[in-house]
């Protein structure tokens, strides 16, 4: 039943391999205690909005559990059992008990086996788009015999919700929403069947018996679909093999892409299963256009109720890391983003299902240029570029008019209400210790400023205007190329001479209208050498307080704010002392771009081996404890499985 494809070398040679390969990556065992538990990891796939997990070791009942339904209600589970398969010999009628033999995850499926009474089942959980979720059930026999058929489910409703039978399925209806979840066998014999409702739960039997011959199997579909809004949505009905044919070429493809750079210390099969994990990860978070969402993105972390639609700067580090395996929904992760982009170039920091909610306070760091360029150098994609390109300069071109307060060509990070806190959240890096003595100035009707320039911010600009002048000569606009090149040479010797201290050696934020430097050691000192705008000298300097021990070369290294720091708090601080892998990787990227390589292989090998539980079944999370390498904070969380894919790549 699996198709294969050739597969290059140092990847797994056909997916039935690399299936046994990367089992279990996860583990994806569990089962709600109540509608919110988002304790244990659930697996999606495909963008859809709605997820399982494996029942828990020990769970003798066949089916999986969920699901769980990401886009109601902040996300919640509204089925405790899915696809609970019931057995009974068509002669005497009794039931047949079935034991099972082994659950797994691999990569794209859920897999359940289960042997009684001279039968085998198997079921196999897998999404062939973003609408359903498909459980191919298997069904063998020893001998020859007539078998009785029903598939049966367990929800969980909430006030007001109900199930209704549909035809020859089940629709589950949700209170104070136009959400529906339907429930039907697919195909001929599905049309044949039997749905009756019991109290929370349902049972719908085929209406004939199958019949089963010695050494032959009989392959079963039942479909779980959802749709968001039911007025507008309208699920297009699909062929189950040809379904299950394309789900394994999809997952053949980004298998295929699971080509690692070496890295002393760590083995090519290690750095495989990160890459692997990351992944996993962050197709784990995709999420389909739905609502006021009009393009596929990638939320943070399903993990955590807050974060259920795209931030920006997130997407961005999606993206990069998406071009490479997934680059149609990198180009839409960043469409996503920039269908609410303003007329005067401002993009917003979140969008959600509902735009009502989007946050327009503030917007977050200018990254976007980056990853489109990543895009295009992982598909050369020429036409998304053109697409792209005016919406990036208008983009760039807002800061400095938004972001500049004194129109000296160094911007701030800043707010749209003229609160602190939304400009700190513009910043990516909300509770920073370098911003606790800022104040807000006022720029312009909906513009204000913290009173410091960031070396980051500038640092990313910089870079976004090298990065411009690429795009630029990829669409033969070469009067713009020479453009960006020259206002790149005018920012460098700036960020040079305003925010290096020659006595510290390190780049640090600077205060408006005077030569002072607030004089936090955080990552974002080294952004100037991620960006290309240090002097190799300062470089060095750079280098050294990076590799401090007592500084940034933790066990697990490069946190948020050096280890000497008073403020410096490793497991509650946010961004006063966690690791976070975005900027490791920029860490590890800004050591290889001046020279510095034996140190970033020695930094990515401390990243990945002392990240506890990495290459075991633990999920890759929001940010580590420097000084143990243990996880906190939000579980599968996708900017750091972006930053482990890029740091292996």
């Amino acid at each position: 039943m699996l198709s294969s494809v050739a597969i290059p070398a140092g990847a797994a040679t056909s997916t039935t391999d690399a299936s046994i390969a990367w089992r279990d990556i996860l583990d994806m065992h569990g089962s709600p205690r109540d509608a919110k538990d988002r304790s244990f990891n659930i697996f999606f796939d495909a963008g859809a909005w709605h997820g399982y997990s494996l029942p828990p070791t020990g769970d003798a009942r066949s089916g999986f559990a969920g699901p769980f339904v990401h886009s109601l209600r902040g996300g919640q589970w509204t089925g405790t059992r899915f696809a609970r398969v019931e057995l009974k010999d068509a002669t005497s009628h009794r039931a047949i008990e079935l034991i099972p033999i082994d659950n797994h995850a691999e990569p794209g499926t859920l897999e359940r086996r289960f042997r009684g009474d001279g039968i085998t089942l198997r079921q196999t959980l897998f999404f062939p788009d973003s609408w359903r979720a498909l459980v191919r059930i298997d069904i063998a026999s020893d001998r020859a015999r007539g078998i009785e058929v029903s598939l049966s489910g367990d929800t969980l409703m909430g006030k007001g919700d109900r199930l209704e039978v549909s035809g020859s399925g089940i629709v589950q209806i949700f209170a104070d929403s136009h959400s529906r979840l339907a429930t039907r066998w697919l195909g001929q014999k599905g049309d044949a069947s039997q749905p009756a409702l019991s109290g929370d739960g349902y049972r719908i039997a085929l209406a004939q018996p199958l019949q089963l011959q010695k050494g032959s199997s009989a392959d079963l579909s039942v479909e779980q679909s959802l749709q968001y809004d039911d007025r507008v949505d309208a699920v297009p009905r699909i062929d189950p093999d040809q379904a299950w044919a394309g789900n394994r070429t999809r997952w053949d493809g980004y298998l295929a892409a699971i080509r690692t750079r070496h890295v002393p210390g760590v083995s090519d099969a290690t750095a495989r299963r990160v890459m692997t994990k990351a992944m996993i990860t962050l197709l784990g978070n995709w999420r389909a256009a739905r609502g006021d969402i009009h393009h596929d993105g990638v939320i943070p972390s399903y993990s955590n109720p807050d974060f259920n639609g795209f931030w920006a700067w997130d997407s961005w580090k999606h993206a990069a890391a998406l071009a490479w395996f997934a680059p149609d929904l990198a180009r839409d992760q960043m469409r996503a983003m920039f269908d609410y982009q303003r007329v005067d170039g401002m993009v917003p920091d979140c969008v959600f299902l509902d735009a009502k909610e989007n946050n327009w306070r503030d917007t977050k760091p200018p990254l976007a240029t980056w990853a489109t360029l990543e895009i295009w150098r992982a598909t050369g994609d020429k036409a998304f570029v053109a697409g792209m390109y005016d919406k990036l300069v208008r983009y760039h071109r807002w800061w400095y008019r938004d972001r500049d307060h004194d129109h000296n060509g160094l911007a701030e990070y800043g707010a749209t209400d003229g609160t602190r806190i939304a400009a700190a959240w513009e910043s990516g890096m909300d509770n920073a210790v370098r911003f606790d003595d800022a104040k807000m100035v006022k720029n312009g009707d909906g513009a204000w400023s913290i009173d410091q320039e960031s070396v980051d911010l500038n640092s990313y600009l910089y870079r976004e205007k090298l990065d411009l002048a690429t795009l630029a000569g990829v669409l033969g606009k070469n009067d713009d190329r020479a453009a960006w090149l020259k206002e790149a040479a005018a920012l460098k010797p700036l960020i040079q001479s305003r925010m290096f201290d020659p006595a510290s050696g390190y780049f640090f934020d600077t205060r408006l209208g005077s030569s002072e430097r607030i004089r936090v050691f955080g990552s974002d000192g080294w952004s100037a050498l991620w960006a290309g705008v240090a002097t190799p000298v300062q470089a060095k300097a750079v280098r050294r307080v990076m590799l401090d021990p007592e500084k940034f070369a933790t066990r697990m290294p490069f946190p948020t704010l050096a280890r000497d720091d008073p403020h410096f708090s490793p497991i509650k601080g946010y961004w006063r002392g966690p690791l976070w892998m975005d900027q490791a990787l920029f860490g590890v990227d800004a050591l290889r771009r001046y020279g510095f390589r034996g140190d970033a292989d020695a930094m990515t090998r401390r990243l990945i081996i002392n990240a506890t539980s990495l290459t075991a079944q633990a999920p890759m999370y929001e940010n580590y404890d420097p000084l143990t390498g243990d996880g906190y904070q939000s579980r599968n969380f996708s900017w750091s499985a972006a930053a482990f894919y890029l740091l292996l790549r």
